[in-house]
């Protein structure tokens, strides 16, 4: 009976060391995955990804910068409030998100920060600055990138981009 308990308490100890993840297995899933996603995907359907979102790059002094055309409503304060070039720090769904950014943005770092509706993606983008100058704009968001203490609250956009008002 003891030669039983001792087999079963080893067999169970093997299974249990057996049964470890590591980085290992996690990185062969990692890559198992993105190739399954590569095939469904498709070349093609990989380039026009690409080619979107570089669209909507432009090159301003030698600085590549994000910058989207569109037309936007402005959700508290006047239409002439709204600059022809916004830098963007942020994007949410739900307006009262953007609202509470945003006042954290004057009250917190003194931005003139205000919110607008784009009306093609129905999202409220909260615009850190707005500017009539475009190189203005770019150095703006330059600043924020380049020195962290500009501007301590997190962007949530992973880069600030610039929206133009048509």
């Amino acid at each position: 009976m003891k030669h039983y308990m001792l087999l079963a308490v080893a067999v169970l100890m093997l299974g249990a060391v057996g049964c470890k993840t590591s980085e290992e297995n996690y990185k062969a899933a990692y890559d198992k995955a993105v190739a399954r996603t590569q095939e469904n995907v498709g070349l093609e359907a990989y380039d026009k990804v690409q080619a979107e979102k570089r669209r909507y790059t432009e090159v301003v002094n030698g600085d590549s910068v994000r910058v989207v055309r569109a037309h936007c409503n402005i959700v508290d304060g006047q239409h002439a409030d709204v600059k022809k070039y916004s830098v963007v720090v942020a994007v949410f769904d739900q307006l009262i998100n953007a609202r509470s950014y945003r006042d954290r943005l004057k009250e917190q770092e003194g931005f003139e920060s205000y919110v607008v509706m784009n009306n093609s993606d129905k999202k409220y983008h909260v615009i850190v600055q707005g500017f009539d100058d475009k190189p203005q704009a770019v150095a703006f968001i330059k600043n924020i990138q380049e020195n962290p203490s500009f501007m301590k609250m997190k962007i949530l956009v992973p880069i600030p981009w610039i929206l133009e008002k048509r």
